[in-house]
């Protein structure tokens, strides 16, 4: 089952990281990768994987959007394509980029609408959604000035909700109508617990930053009210018009969704996710010892390795599917203010290739040895605002071989695993890799057990299910 290592996909150069690297963890001798079916068979194959693919985004937005009215959008009405710049950290952003230029060109055929305008949301920068936009042209497609980015301290627009006025991003709600342009993928499943995934964007991409800081306030789960109270108001729903959604399981994008009915998406992604991200997500918590690599072009929380993200790993010592347990290890103390202070002890030391600035992360490198590679790297972080101290934990080595022998010496192990944007697989060292083999079948017994209890938590029925959600046809299935 252990393979060669699969180059990982391709991301956005971006101001926030260094200069791309040459040389990835796949590149390393003896890297291996395992494919992610070849440890779970039963997880919905992907649709797209590589760049080449992007004929079934095409074909998969177009098949699912035939199945929407889109009778309320006149000729003579503004749309906005409301959308967030995470979805270009998904496998290069080329597929997120293909459903929105198809939502695009379906609007503007079905409807005769000519004033349809993209909008990118931002986490706290402006530069992500402006890097997106230009590297995977966006604007070029759209029109001249018809693709924008939006960030929390943009010009805000009063709500009104059922529990108090929040704050939009007026660009976002500047239009007749806006079609929620989002995606599935399972990044801090920690926070959400597969409960509204889809509506945080309400909170967290489309609103002012007063209202965003509202959601960290309501640790875990709780804080889910407040994008449904958004996404419920008056104010939204006159302007909502559907939702066209990037769907994925860790082998890859597994197709589009489209629909006006935002909770039955819901429902298809709690079922879908549960069975499929749970595996990987149960067999990350397994993992005892190992030496993660960051090699990706994002924060180093959100770079996935088999379609999990870091963060996964990092705060695996918590169940967080089963939700009668609010925070289920023994040694969390409720009165900790930080909710993400309990590390995982299985990490034995950190190896930093390449990864985006900008996001606190000095707390991870003061719990783990840390190694980055290039001196360029640790100039970057020297200047890094948000995470002082950063540089003063680590240690700077000149190449990613010096730096994984360090690591390697100072951790007592080999099980290496690279977290560089792949979907469909891992790359690893043949220690991890086989340690994951083993490992596989008592995941999968485990989340066929525990599923049921799952569904049954969150107000769906305790069948095992089939999956909601296939590709349209074996023939676009990617081998």
């Amino acid at each position: 089952m252990l393979k060669p290592a699969v180059p990982p996909p391709p991301f956005i150069k971006s101001a926030y990281g260094p200069a791309p690297r040459a040389q990835r963890a796949a590149d390393l001798p003896s890297f291996a990768s395992v494919a992610v079916r070849d440890l779970f068979p039963d997880i919905v194959p992907a649709i797209y994987r590589e760049e080449v693919d992007l004929p079934a985004i095409r074909q998969a937005t177009e098949r699912a959007l035939a199945g929407v009215d889109m009778s309320m959008i006149r000729p003579g009405d503004t749309v906005n394509v409301a959308s967030c710049e995470h979805g270009f950290s998904i496998m290069g952003g080329r597929p997120y980029a293909e459903m929105l230029k198809t939502i695009r060109d379906v609007v503007r055929e079905r409807t005769g609408c000519e004033k349809i305008r993209l909008r990118v949301g931002s986490w706290q920068g402006y530069r992500e959604a402006a890097e997106g936009i230009a590297q995977l042209g966006l604007e070029a497609h759209y029109g001249k000035g018809r693709a924008t980015g939006f960030g929390p301290t943009d010009k805000g627009v009063p709500i009104e909700t059922a529990v108090g006025t929040f704050y939009g991003i007026q660009r976002v709600y500047d239009a007749t109508w806006f079609i929620h342009a989002y995606y599935d993928d399972a990044r801090e499943i920690y926070l959400h617990r597969y409960t509204f995934r889809p509506f945080k964007a309400f909170m967290m991409a489309y609103a002012r930053q007063e209202t965003r800081g509202l959601l960290h306030m309501y640790p875990n789960r709780s804080g889910n009210f407040l994008h449904k109270a958004v996404f419920e108001s008056p104010f939204v729903q006159q302007r909502y018009a559907f939702t066209c959604l990037l769907r994925s399981s860790p082998d890859g994008i597994t197709g589009i969704e489209a629909n006006r009915d935002l909770y039955e998406i819901n429902r298809h992604i709690i079922r879908d996710h549960l069975r499929d991200y749970g595996k990987m997500l149960k067999l990350f918590e397994s993992i005892d010892e190992c030496v993660p690599i960051i090699d990706g072009g994002r924060w180093l929380f959100y770079i996935p390795a088999g379609g999990l993200t870091f963060c996964e790993l990092l705060y695996g010592t918590r169940d967080n599917l089963d939700l009668t347990n609010p925070y289920t290890t023994a040694a969390w103390d409720i009165r900790d203010p930080d909710i993400m202070a309990l590390t995982n002890p299985a990490i034995r030391a950190l190896v930093i290739n390449q990864m985006w600035r900008g996001i606190p992360c000095a707390g991870i490198t003061w719990r783990y040895p840390t190694a980055l590679v290039g001196q360029d790297l640790t100039d970057m972080f020297d200047q890094d605002a948000s995470s002082p101290g950063l540089v003063s934990a680590v240690m700077t080595m000149d190449t990613l071989e010096q730096a994984v022998d360090w690591a390697k010496q100072t951790a007592g192990t080999d099980r290496l695993i690279a977290f560089d944007g792949s979907f469909g697989h891992i790359n690893c060292s043949p220690s991890m890799g086989e340690y994951l083999i083993r490992k596989a079948p008592e995941v999968i017994r485990k989340v066929d057990a525990e599923l049921p209890k799952w569904l049954k938590q969150r107000g769906l029925s305790p069948e095992i299910p089939p999956p909601s959600f296939r590709p349209a046809s074996e023939e676009a299935t990617v081998a």
